[in-house]
């Protein structure tokens, strides 16, 4: 559930941003045309200082895909298709005084003067610009992979990232692959240098990364290169294409040979000598850091201990409705157990018991899609405005699946067709249940992920930088907050295609009793995050501590659990966004729901959280209030 989703193309971030490849949903989210000439729009300047504001915004999103060509391809520029990202040290500092210098000509402009709109843009710009420089603080470039994302993650995804449709693009994608090789070795300075400052992740999340690595590496690919994943846009062309020949020499000669020296890099030098403390109080930036990371990622200036015990409070009431929703189910210990020990007993019954599975993975495809296909239909009783990109659901590739989230979202393209992906994990499908199936499907698709991403693609009389913004704790608390929509739909013989199994007092996409435990299970997992989260970066925690206080709060799997728990260590403050974003958007609802009575309109709310974006949280709130205020008046 990414969003995860980012980071090493957008270097400045490195582990703490999140980009279009690595993480394609923990919270992020690339856009743009399908050009091979820039466009950058904006509404028409009213004045002066519009217009210097426009410039400044222009000026940014060039350097956003200067900076990170690859995400400028995969948001549709594509001018800077032959280029790979300047890993090395100069090139940051570069970017850093490049972010300090604009944030120096922002300051300049008066914002009294600005329209309402380019306020708005100004503030936006001020907030990244300022986030921008003080990642560099961090030199996030030396910490550059895990398991999560690195180049051993993120390259093998690009060829179904890309669309190829005139012959230049082969040719460009030709030489990204000519500049694999040199882009590995000047990540691996980078990790040296790291080693050099003490700055190395924890070990335990760099476990899986020769193995990553070597997958996409060694002699096999030297001598067929038309098996790796990086050849794909060339399978299908014609017997003896240049092209293609020229694909298969690089791979052959740069990229297997670059991954295998990646992969022997990280088995024999990097990893050994990684850290063996897996809190981020214990790193190099120690409680400093870390309380960076919350900062960046919730948008907001909580501290880790006001974030644990928001999560010790959210736990507490969703374990209180998950003992109701036991109490009404069909397990046969419901009235002899009580408290603790019922609640084990039936997690231990939906962990073991085989009717909460599927033997074949294209079982459980086709229920995501069928999922997937009734929720559509219920949209437009939650909104007006719906996107016009499409998205389908996919399996998630081998080589990424045993260490992987359960499912991801591509965002698509809308000008070239390509539509958005919900990725699903079919690896050890005895860890995937049906009854968390409904909340997943809700939060990366429709209502979710795709349906805020494509909007925000969408978005009309904007900056064209708008539509990239990326802010975890909305993008990732919108999709938990659309889990809950999927109550808000008709009854269970109103839902199309609805199964027989629907029971009565269960709502919409949520039928029996187990549907409804698996929306809490999810609502959980986020309330967790918030606990384990702080307990790991800021209390000390052990790995084993967390796995344990998410077994005895949850009805996930073991296997589930312990990908989560690394992924949080991989990611300092990145989960606790989930939650703290959902919270924010549900307070706003309530004092809309209160405020406007029997005029409030769940549609013109849900569209009105969505209508700038991904913006950070105190924001979105201004913006909230003041459209509350509109709506009493009669707006």
């Amino acid at each position: 559930m990414t969003t995860r989703r980012t980071p090493p193309f957008f270097a400045v971030l490195g582990a703490i941003a999140c980009a279009a490849l690595a993480l394609p949903l923990g919270g992020c989210s690339w856009f743009g045309k399908d050009t091979d000439t820039q466009r950058v729009g904006a509404a028409p300047a009213r004045s002066a200082a519009d217009a210097r504001l426009i410039a400044l915004l222009d000026e940014d999103l060039e350097m956003q895909r200067r900076r990170d060509p690859i995400s400028a391809s995969v948001r549709g520029d594509r001018r800077f298709d032959a280029q790979l990202p300047d890993p090395s040290p100069g090139a940051e500092r570069f970017w850093v005084q490049d972010a300090r210098a604009r944030h120096e000509s922002l300051r300049r402009i008066n914002r009294d003067d600005l329209s309402p709109e380019q306020r708005l843009n100004a503030e936006l710009l001020a907030y990244e610009l300022r986030m921008r420089i003080e990642a560099a603080h961090w030199r996030p470039w030396l910490t550059p992979l895990n398991q999560m994302y690195g180049p051993q993650r993120d390259l093998p995804q690009l060829a179904d990232r890309l669309t190829f449709t005139r012959e230049a693009h082969y040719e460009d994608y030709i030489t990204r692959l000519e500049g694999v090789s040199s882009y590995i070795d000047k990540i691996i300075e980078n990790m040296r240098e790291g080693l050099r400052e003490g700055r190395t992740p924890p070990r335990i999340t760099l476990r899986a990364t020769p193995d990553q690595a070597r997958a996409h590496g060694g002699r096999r690919f030297v001598e067929n290169p038309e098996m790796h994943a990086m050849y794909k846009p060339f399978v299908g062309r014609p017997e003896g294409d240049a092209l293609s020949a020229r694909a298969r020499e690089a791979i052959a000669r740069g990229v297997a040979p670059a991954f295998t020296r990646l992969a022997d890099f990280l088995e024999h030098e990097y990893v050994p000598r990684a850290r063996e403390a897996t809190g981020a109080s214990e790193s190099v930036g120690g409680r400093a850091w870390y309380a960076w990371t919350l900062r960046w990622h919730t948008t907001t200036d909580l501290t880790a201990g006001e974030i644990h015990e928001i999560g010790l409070s959210e736990v507490a009431r969703i374990r209180a409705e998950m003992m109701e929703v036991i109490a009404r189910s069909d397990f046969a210990m419901r009235d002899s157990l009580r408290g603790d020990e019922l609640f084990r007993a039936f997690t231990n019954h939906l962990r073991t018991n085989p009717r909460f599975y599927f033997e074949h993975e294209e079982d459980l495809l086709r229920a995501y899609r069928d999922i997937a296909k009734r929720m559509d239909a219920e949209l437009p009783r939650l909104f007006t405005v719906l996107p016009r990109t499409p998205y389908g659901v996919r399996r998630m590739p081998d080589y990424m699946a045993p260490s992987a989230p359960t499912a991801f979202y591509y965002p698509g393209l809308l000008s070239t067709g390509t539509p958005g992906w919900f990725v699903a994990n079919t690896y050890a499908l005895d860890s995937r249940p049906k009854y968390e199936m409904v909340p997943l499907t809700l939060h990366e698709a429709a209502p979710g992920h795709h349906l805020q991403i494509a909007l925000a693609q969408e978005m009309e009389d904007v900056h064209e930088w708008r539509t990239g913004l990326r802010h975890t704790a909305y993008i990732e608390g919108w999709a938990l907050y659309a889990e809950r929509l999927g109550l808000e739909v008709g009854d269970s013989p109103g839902v199309p295609d609805a199964p027989a199994r629907g029971e009565p007092g269960y709502r919409g996409m949520y039928q029996d009793p187990y549907d409804d435990f698996g929306r809490l299970t999810y609502e959980m997992w986020r309330a967790m995050r918030l606990v384990v989260d702080t307990g790991l970066h800021d209390k000390g925690w052990t790995r084993e501590q967390a796995i344990d206080y998410m077994l005895a709060n949850s009805g996930l799997s073991r296997a589930n659990i312990e990908n989560e728990v690394d992924r949080y260590i991989a990611w300092p403050g990145q989960a606790c966004a989930y939650k703290i974003g959902e919270l924010k958007i549900r307070e706003l609802r309530e004092r809309a729901e209160r405020e406007l009575g029997a005029d409030f309109d769940v549609r013109t709310f849900n569209d009105a959280i969505l209508r700038d974006g991904a913006v950070p949280l105190n924001v979105l709130e201004r913006r909230m209030v003041a459209w509350i205020e509109e709506q009493s008046r009669g707006g």
